[in-house]
């Protein structure tokens, strides 16, 4: 098994678990961006997001749920910016879908989802065009 987040759910590699369910777990960012940065895991393996199946998907996003007011109150954090990389190219550095949930404070330097974009890549007018593309991908 090379992978770190199937790793740690099988235990074979130490983390500090916040919470789990029968089918997530929940442990602190060795790397975290701030303190109380949590990772949720599904703890079956799914690199991204549409791999895991719609049980597992529903258990980690509750448990995202769940933890996202208790890490903001352990903090006294102003919110939350809770977010998915899903794929190498977004920044996702474990090919295993986590969720981060990062507390966020006045002045912390970072922006919203909209701010790692420079430009607007999309044409308003073209969102029948754009909605039609997905639709025929369901």
């Amino acid at each position: 098994m090379n992978c770190l987040f199937c790793r740690i759910v099988a235990g074979e590699i130490p983390a500090e678990i916040i919470a789990e369910t029968e089918g997530a777990l929940a442990f602190l960012d060795v790397m975290p961006l701030a303190d109380g940065h949590v990772l949720v895991i599904p703890r079956e393996h799914a690199a991204r997001v549409e791999e895991m199946s719609t049980d597992s998907a529903a258990g980690v996003f509750a448990l995202a749920a769940s933890l996202a007011g208790p890490v903001r109150a352990a903090f006294s954090a102003a919110g939350t910016t809770i977010g998915v990389n899903d794929g190498e190219v977004t920044g996702q550095t474990v090919p295993h879908m986590h969720i981060h949930i990062v507390p966020r404070f006045a002045g912390d330097g970072a922006g919203s989802i909209h701010t790692i974009f420079k430009a607007h890549a999309a044409d308003p007018s073209a969102l029948p065009d754009v909605g039609a593309r997905i639709r025929k991908r369901l």
